[in-house]
């Protein structure tokens, strides 16, 4: 019988009662923030990475046992259903393996052994499957029939041969044994597919490597490659293996011309029908195994992004660089309000150096600037030049910071930059962008698709739906772990939270505008379409910071308001003791356990409690490393191999991590050189927005590479 919950317990680790509870939150409609956050007693406190895996699992585990229960079906209707095959069906862990079950049940185009077997020559083929005569050629005579097209014995035991070569390829048993036996001792291998041709793949112009240890970053290279006609990929299966295996699992007589026969159809079999088959199926599987790996670690990116520090209560000049068309200003206030625009020309072709800068001087005079912010894209490096020039002639000290600009001119083509500002160009929306996602990393990132903000390699080759879901489930658990301010978030951030659509986000920006600032949670509930449900999932990550209700401005959920104020009683304090900076709770509460079951919650929901009301209002990215400001210029020419400098991590691949060292073009830390010691993933290292400590090992400047390690020995 089909047990999901069983297959979760064991796949994840679980309690059976831990699997149960979440399978049951997720059927109820729970997001995944929600349960995360406010179910931990039932689910034994899984965090939103482990939910968002079990979550697919279970649908994967639901998927295949429909499918199942489909080919049974089908097999049924054929009339061939037995004891035995239904067994093997429900034993089947993944739906290759039910596939291979159902192939020969598998209604076929016509093939060699179909016109075989309307010639009659089936019982022939039994025959010699089954070993039973040590005369073929005698047998096969009985076979010939001009009538149906069988001249003579030979042609009988050719079509007996392509029924039987057929069988073996259905065979589910004989093609597990071949594709364990391609997977493990397989080898991919790749040539060049065009002479003398130079491109990017050159280091996979000779190449060979097994299927086991082939990397996830290498499979999708090379399958680039490929489908740009760079190169040419096979895959090597370890034949002579195949066949033994095969040989002794099919021939048991010890008559020779028998033997001959059955060597050959297994020779056939394998090179025109399984063969083919298995290396499609192998290399879709690797290529799927290395998808949903970079998936993750684009995912991982995401967050890591998205959760960068913001640069809160700064004036930003942001310039959006470009050459023809000029540089974009936008300074914005330290709340995110656009106070100035304009456009400079300070490089190439025009060079006005000193219009520009008296324009952004007297800007940054005028509206007291603190950091200038420049976009990464074209002219980026002149313009850079530009600024270090400019803050060193002026009297207060400003600092400068290259921002990825990836996605920003997709937010400002989009319907919503042009609702946000509609008399502005499209081009000082990019500006603006620029500038918001410095001071706000993720109420500004969120407003782009998260596959346009640009995270890693290979991204558009990626099965798309798949990672647009993923990247959306990132942006979602990163909205609702940090929380929102009710009355200033925009409906893009909105939407993002836990139980709230696209319309009702934009319903409670319309209540907003029409009866003033939300005063207190309950309110939600007379936002239009908003009900108990979707109050019960959004209510604790939106924040109130001058509500009635103090708890608002926390994350306690308004189901544990009492249990709050029951915890602030048993320590003698009030709901005002909490004030802006929270309550000091060290030494307060000794034994969390006993003071849960005395309030009646769970522990994990207390401690939860405890951490709100200390820090209330709490941004969990005010942890993260503050982003390196800059205030002068290097080049990749002024690189020297031993060189000590500091950089943040902007990517990580499965190989190394890129950084930026503020050269305009990022340098490569290997994985190699990331610990004195062996790591699985860059990700146990670092994180994207790490600020890290890197030696220069090598500089290419014509190839643009950079060289980096993470073992400085300091």
């Amino acid at each position: 019988m089909f047990d999901e919950i069983l297959a979760l317990q064991q796949e994840f680790g679980l309690k059976r009662t831990q699997a149960e509870n979440t399978v049951k939150l997720i059927d109820e409609g729970n997001t995944i923030p929600f349960i995360a956050r406010y179910r931990k007693e039932k689910t034994g406190s899984l965090d939103d990475r482990v939910l968002r895996e079990l979550y697919d699992r279970l649908l994967y585990l639901r998927n295949l046992h429909e499918k199942c229960e489909q080919t049974k079906k089908l097999i049924d209707e054929q009339g061939a259903l037995s004891d035995e095959i239904v067994i093997a069906l429900e034993n089947a862990k993944t739906l290759s393996e039910l596939e291979d079950i159902y192939r020969p049940f598998r209604p076929k185009r016509r093939t060699r052994a179909t016109v075989a077997k309307e010639k009659g020559l089936e019982p022939l083929a039994s025959l010699i499957q089954l070993q039973l005569s040590d005369n073929v050629h005698k047998e096969a005579e009985k076979f010939v029939n001009a009538e149906k097209g069988v001249d003579t014995a030979e042609q009988a035991i050719e079509g007996a041969m392509d029924i039987i070569a057929e069988y073996i390829s259905d065979n589910a048993e004989y093609r597990k044994i071949i594709r364990d036996l391609t997977i493990n001792r397989g080898i991919i291998a790749v040539k060049a597919a065009k002479d003398d041709e130079k491109s990017v793949y050159e280091m996979y112009s000779d190449y060979r490597e097994p299927v086991q240890k082939i990397a996830g970053h290498r499979v999708l290279a090379i399958n680039r490659g490929e489908k740009e006609g760079f190169l040419s990929v096979t895959l090597e299966a370890p034949t002579e293996e195949i066949y033994k295996k095969l040989q002794t699992k099919i021939i048991v007589t010890k008559n020779d011309e028998l033997k001959k026969l059955l060597t050959d159809v297994i020779d056939d079999s394998y090179k025109r029908l399984i063969a083919p088959s298995v290396e499609r199926e192998v290399r879709n599987d690797l290529t799927e195994k290395a998808e949903e790996s970079a998936i993750k670690v684009f995912g991982e990116n995401l967050r890591q992004l998205l959760l960068q520090a913001p640069i809160k209560g700064k004036v930003v000049l942001a310039l959006d660089p470009g050459y023809r068309n000029g540089c974009k200003v936008a300074v914005i206030d330290g709340f995110g309000k656009v106070l100035d625009t304009g456009i400079i020309y300070p490089v190439p072709p025009y060079n006005k150096v000193e219009a520009a800068n008296k324009i952004i001087t007297a800007m940054i005079n005028k509206h007291n600037v603190d950091i200038i912010a420049i976009g990464n894209g074209t002219a980026s490096r002149e313009t850079e030049q530009f600024a270090v020039d400019l803050i060193k002639k002026l009297n207060k000290k400003i600092y400068y910071i290259i921002v990825n600009e990836a996605g920003a001119s997709v937010y400002s083509a989009s319907k919503l930059g042009s609702e946000e500002f509609p008399d502005f160009d499209v081009s000082l929306r990019s500006a603006v962008s620029i500038g918001r996602r410095l001071q706000d990393p993720l109420a500004e990132l969120v407003k782009i698709d998260p596959k346009s903000i640009g995270v890693g390699q290979y991204q558009h080759d990626m099965n798309q739906k798949r990672l647009g879901e993923t990247l959306g489930g990132v942006v979602e658990d990163c909205v609702n772990s940090v929380g929102i301010d009710l009355n200033t978030a925009s409906p893009s951030l909105l939407c993002y939270i836990s139980g709230i659509s696209s319309a009702v986000a934009k319903n409670i920006v319309a209540y907003r505008e029409e009866n003033g600032p939300f005063t207190n949670r309950k309110q939600l509930l007379k936002v239009a379409k908003l009900g108990p449900k979707a109050f019960e999932q959004c209510a604790g990550f939106l924040r109130i910071t001058d509500g009635t209700e103090l708890l608002d401005n926390t994350g306690v959920h308004p189901e544990s308001y009492p249990a709050a104020e029951s915890l602030l009683e048993k320590i003698g304090c009030t709901k005002t003791d909490i004030g802006i900076k929270g309550l000091d709770l060290s030494g307060k509460i000794k034994d969390t356990k006993k003071l849960a079951e005395d309030i009646g919650i769970g522990e994990p929901t207390l401690i939860d409690i405890i951490k709100e009301l200390e820090k209330p209002g709490r941004d969990p990215r005010d942890e993260m490393p503050a982003p390196i400001l800059r205030n002068d210029v290097l080049g990749m020419e002024d690189l020297r191999e031993g060189m000590i400098m500091k950089g943040t991590v902007r990517s990580i691949l499965d190989f190394g991590a890129f950084v930026d060292i503020g050269v305009h073009q990022d340098g490569l830390v290997h994985i190699s050189q990331m610990a004195n010691r062996r790591i699985r993933h860059p990700l146990d290292v670092v994180h994207v927005g790490d600020v890290v400590e890197v030696k220069v090992l090598s500089v290419d400047v014509k190839k643009g590479r950079i060289s980096l390690s993470m073992l400085t020995d300091r």
